[in-house]
């Protein structure tokens, strides 16, 4: 499944630097353990896709070439973006050169370790020996490389790596021989394949592909060595399917049925026999999440997620034979974010996920006994746990306000964590960059929201302006990681900034995620609106001077509340949103397609059809009348760039003012520097004309 939970700073601080590394990247050496779910935070059919909205097709221009202006890279299309002043770009200086760098995967026998990072366009594989070391680039390509895995055994000669083509999405696998940098296909070269788990001895791996029918997420099960042995090894039906993890006689699979971010099941796949078992039933009137899922080394049963008992995901084993679960480690009120298991079994690490801020845990299995993590780690976010293959060390990224996302090891004997990364900020020195403030407030039903809120330092005088930043999903949450280039908004046009976690939002237990199904969707925009009464509070913050900024299903919200507070607000900027849910729902890709009506509601059913409509921002677009940046990649598969079309086709014949910038070669938010640099000059110039116009410089 694509995307996570981080949609918010994979699209709006995508605009920003080498988009922060996701946590939910492909693993298989060790066996990470999370549900990724769907988001709507790239060779696609475009024309086939446009054709199915009325909206005319949007006719783009740049701006004249000028020594005084910035150069639009070719790879965009503009419409109605003023040119740019190359004093723009001049006064952003590095704040555009900040890098990232996730941990990957492990070499089987060194201690190696495979990471991905930025030097030029777009994110690529480099290789790291240790702590400090130099960061040595493997692959070249023009576009974003998602992901890369070594068997966990053997001489590690070769790993497999995942990459689409400008933003489809619509990954292909490739084995990477480090001898000559020979890639050999081993998928089909056309549908959306993943990345899955290995045999314990690394004979093979397994992979979800959409070949059969572009929809459903098939499982097939390849050696690497020998394309030839790729096999079609069950069919499914739905895109929420994924192999998890390899019984220790590699016959059975042990998979995930991922239907809603409330509901999903475990199975066991025989691969001799062909025979399918559900694992995990569904139990009265309230779905049950069952994320994560790895044997036990005795192979009796099952460590998962679940919350099944309580408000909250918590780490449990689950017997096979009596299919009844029994706590594993000490108890926590928040959710167990994502996990992984050592090769031999003997070691889990987990992720917590305390109020936004992930805790790293360390336990002994199959006791679940907790070990010291002597390292005290800044608040942030936690992702990419991998532990080597002899299950001494333990390789994660860690994001945090300070910081870019990085990769730090856990010595798993001592306790000890060593920063093997430290990624570039330019010459910006990071210890000034604001620290988030968590914020709460009351929504209309007396529901408590709450926010992480970074104010601008002390020399801007006077009431600031606020940017309100909502994150996609809807199920993700804003977390106080690296906002990369959005810190320019504050040190340096003296702009506030929120990132609400509204309504639908994950991390808050099972109950506060529903609160937005269906026909509730527009009581999460009123927590926006009462976000808005929280800056009216706050002595310090301009209440005439607010701009919403959304990527996603963030954008939707963007694009809601230009509709219901066209009154209080400046502007926006809508980055690959929804902008009419019955379109989007029939024209996003079909691989996704049943799981977001699950969320969102089934347009083929006449009523939800007709309360879609009613609440889509295109239908009341005649209400949004401050003005709109509307940007957009052309081959999204999530939300495609129709529904950017429309809008701004509809707004323009109202005379609403709006912008719009097309990327031809990106997808679902922008991955390739060059574009995400001239987004930010956009996005400084639009503000400096709609939010901070009349204000002294």
């Amino acid at each position: 499944m694509p995307t996570s939970h981080r949609v918010c700073l994979l699209l709006l601080a995508a605009a920003a630097c080498d988009a922060p590394p996701s946590k939910d990247a492909p693993k298989v050496a060790t066996i990470q353990a999370k549900r990724v779910e769907p988001t709507d935070a790239s060779p696609v059919d475009d024309k086939a896709r446009d054709s199915k909205s009325d909206a005319p097709p949007v006719i783009v221009a740049g701006p004249p070439a000028s020594d005084d202006i910035v150069n639009m890279p070719d790879s965009l299309t503009a419409e109605n973006i003023p040119p740019i002043p190359r004093a723009i770009a001049d006064g952003v200086g590095t704040y555009s050169e900040a890098r990232s760098a996730a941990a990957l995967e492990w070499h089987p026998k060194d201690h190696s370790l495979l990471i991905r990072t930025r030097f030029a366009e777009a994110p690529q594989i480099h290789e790291v020996k240790m702590a400090g070391g130099d960061r040595r680039q493997l692959t070249f390509f023009n576009d974003s490389v998602g992901g890369a895995i070594y068997p966990p055994t053997g001489d590690g000669s070769f790993f497999v790596l995942s990459k689409d083509i400008g933003g489809n999405e619509f990954a292909q696998n490739w084995r990477f021989d480090r001898a000559d940098g020979k890639l050999t296909l081993l998928t089909d070269g056309a549908s959306k394949n993943s990345l899955g788990p290995w045999t314990r001895g690394g004979e093979k791996f397994a992979y979800t592909s959409t070949r059969r029918n572009k929809k459903d997420t098939d499982f097939y099960v390849v050696d690497p060595r020998d394309p030839t042995t790729d096999k079609l090894v069950a069919e499914v039906e739905g895109g929420g399917w994924s192999p998890a993890d390899f019984s220790a006689d590699g016959n059975q699979i042990l998979a995930e049925e991922y239907v809603s971010v409330n509901e999903s099941y475990l199975w066991l796949f025989d691969l001799a026999t062909g025979q399918r078992t559900k694992l995990t039933e569904k139990t009265g009137d309230v779905p049950v999440v069952w994320s994560g899922a790895s044997f036990t080394a005795d192979g009796k049963g099952v460590i998962t997620t679940t919350d099944g008992k309580g408000e909250f995901r918590e780490l449990v084993t689950l017997d096979l034979a009596s299919k009844q679960t029994s706590p594993l480690g000490p108890p926590v009120q928040w959710d167990v974010e994502s996990f992984a298991i050592s090769h031999d079994r003997k070691k889990l690490a987990s992720i917590v996920n305390e109020a936004g801020v992930d805790r790293l845990r360390l336990h002994d299995l199959p006791s679940g006994r907790e070990r010291p993590i002597k390292t005290r780690l800044p608040a942030g976010t936690i992702g990419g746990l991998n532990f080597h293959p002899d299950g001494k060390l333990l390789a994660f990224s860690l994001s945090s306000a300070r910081s870019p996302a990085d990769t730090y090891v856990l010595d798993v004997q001592s306790g000890v964590i060593e920063r093997w990364t430290e990624s570039e900020v330019g010459t910006l020195n990071p210890g000034t960059f604001s620290e988030p403030e968590l914020v709460k407030w009351k929504s209309f039903d007396d529901r408590e929201i709450s926010g992480f809120y970074y104010k601008p330092p002390a020399r801007f005088a006077g009431k600031r302006p606020v940017v309100v930043i909502v994150h996609g999903g809807p199920e993700g949450q804003s977390q106080p990681g690296f906002i990369a280039r959005n810190n320019y908004y504050l040190d340096e046009l003296g702009v506030a900034l929120l990132y609400p976690n509204v309504r639908g939002s994950t991390g808050y237990g099972k109950t506060f995620v529903r609160l937005d199904n269906g026909a509730q969707r527009e009581d999460s925009v009123k927590d926006l609106g009462a976000a808005l009464d929280w800056i009216a509070s706050r002595p310090e913050l301009d209440a005439d001077r607010i701009m919403i900024m959304g990527g996603s299903y963030g954008g939707y919200m963007t694009l809601a509340a230009s509709v219901h507070f066209a009154d209080r607000i400046r502007c926006a900027v809508d980055i690959v949103g929804i902008s009419n849910f019955v379109t989007f729902l029939e024209n996003t890709e079909a691989y996704r397609r049943d799981l977001r009506r699950v969320e969102y509601g089934d347009e083929r059913d006449p009523e939800m059809r007709k309360k879609l409509l009613e609440i889509s921002p295109l239908t009341r677009a005649a209400e949004i009348k401050k003005p709109l940046f509307v940007i957009q990649g052309k081959n999204d598969p999530r939300v495609p760039a129709s529904e950017a079309h429309q809008i701004v086709a509809t707004l323009k014949q109202g005379g609403t003012p709006v912008w719009y910038l097309e990327g031809k070669d990106e997808g679902h938010g922008f991955q390739k520097k060059r574009n995400q640099d001239y987004q930010m000059y956009a996005t400084i110039l639009f503000m400096k004309k709609f939010l901070l116009d009349g204000m002294a410089e």
